[in-house]
Order: structure tokens, then sequence, then C-alpha cells
């Protein structure tokens, strides 16, 4: 998957699902550099970066005066996301997400490569879109 891809050469988790989905015309280039400070659970383990680069998504795509959506469409998609991502990996959390992972390990990049690419996924299924 691209996010990863992304992850793996040197953007950050939140980073890399704003970039792929700047590839797929889903947001706007202005939102990268937005979505930085979220990587690492914003700096101190809360919650996933890539969830909240999904986030940033699903709200560009179905947020308030957008054209497709508005609140509460918004709101039930990032709850479906949740969800689904909850189903699969139990926390949202970066530090239970990581929990036993050295910050700079390869083990913890790997593990995280995996959280990115499984947020491209879902964003893909909860926007309903083919890539």
């Amino acid at each position: 998957m691209r996010a990863a891809e992304y992850f793996q050469n040197g953007f950050s988790c939140s980073e890399s699902l704003i970039k792929w989905a700047i590839d797929e015309k889903l947001v706007p280039e202005e939102l990268l550099p937005v979505a930085t400070p979220f990587s690492g659970g914003m700096g101190v383990g809360c919650l996933c970066g890539a969830i909240s680069g999904a986030q940033m998504i699903i709200g560009s795509q179905f947020g308030r005066d957008n054209k497709y959506g508005n609140e509460m469409i918004a709101r039930s998609k990032a709850k479906e996301f949740i969800q689904k991502f909850t189903e699969m990996h139990k926390a949202t959390c970066c530090r239970v997400l990581t929990r036993g992972l050295d910050m700079a390990s390869p083990e913890r990049k790997a593990h995280c490569v995996n959280m990115v690419d499984d947020c491209q996924k879902l964003v893909e299924e909860v926007l309903k879109i083919k890539v």
C-alpha cells in the first residue's frame, strides 16, 4: 500500500496517510504540514498518528460544509473507522499499540508500517473507494 511506502521512506505515520490521500485527490496538499504533529500519538503517545491522519481524510470528505456530507455523516464515518480499527487492534492509543517497542527500533517501525497500512485499507473501506 502506498501510505506504508511513504512511512518506510521518511514520512511520519500521520503524514503518510495524508500523502497517500493527496495522491488520490482526497485532500489538498496544504493538509500535509497539518498532519505532522499528530505522529507518535501527538508526540506523547495518545491517539495513534495513523488514525489521526485517517480521521483528517474522513473529515475532508464528509465534514462540515463539505459538498459530500455534513457533521452527522462525518461523525458516523469516523465512528465506523474507529470501530473497525479497534476490532483489528483492540486499542487506538499509540502507547498501547506499541507497548514494549522502543521508539527507534526496527521492530516498532515494522509494527507501525502495519498500522499505517491497515488505516489506509480502512479509509478505503469507509469511504468506499477503489484504489
